[in-house]
């Protein structure tokens, strides 16, 4: 298939579950949302499921090239990511939450439908596995800077993080934290991860 055409497919598919669900999202939906002729998108994903797997490829493609710019640790092996300046660190997670509440909205509130589909479909469940690289590469972080049980705490952080930003999404937060996209946010944001960062440090 042409990256062109799966961007689009995949891309347009990711905003129709961000406005629909799982339950709104059909080959005709996509096809619909991108204004192209009936029966493209089946064409391309015979099935709902093989589209749904490729919509969560994409989305773990969109997401590992975000934390790659905001360089945070995205993937398992090499040297562990200095953490040598808590506020810098925070800042930077601070960034790509911001961005994945502001311009990333969709994506995220696609990525969360696709993880409830997941508990139903283990094939999905593998394909969003990228998120345990950044849970080694927070437990590597952590171990450099000395916590004295980095792993359970680098699980813990990325536990955290996720559900801050499900908070801001979907939760009390939604309501009550600055506007994404805003100075404020960031600023608001990089205080909460600074305190996690170093109280997992801290722990014993």
């Amino acid at each position: 298939m042409p990256a062109d055409r799966f961007q689009l497919l995949t891309d347009t598919a990711i905003d129709v579950l961000a406005a629909g669900g799982m339950r709104g999202l059909t080959h005709r939906a996509v096809d619909r949302r991108a204004a192209l002729p009936e029966g493209t998108t089946s064409a391309y994903f015979r099935t709902r499921k093989a589209l749904i797997e490729a919509v969560v490829r994409r989305i773990a493609e969109l997401d590992r090239a975000d934390l790659r710019a905001g360089q945070l640790p995205d993937r398992a092996g090499g040297d562990a990511p200095a953490l040598t300046d808590v506020e810098s660190t925070a800042a930077s997670i601070a960034a790509v939450l911001d961005q994945w509440m502001d311009e990333g909205r969709n994506r995220t509130l696609a990525r969360y439908a696709c993880l409830l589909e997941a508990t139903h479909h283990p094939e999905i469940r593998t394909i969003l596995s990228y998120g345990d690289d950044s849970r080694a590469q927070s437990a590597a972080m952590l171990a450099a800077a000395g916590a004295r049980d980095p792993r359970r705490a680098g699980d813990h952080l990325v536990a955290c993080i996720d559900g801050l930003l499900f908070d801001r999404l979907a939760g009390a937060g939604a309501r009550t934290a600055p506007h994404p996209g805003t100075e404020a946010n960031r600023a608001d944001l990089t205080a909460a991860v600074s305190t996690l960062l170093r109280g997992f440090i801290a722990a014993p």
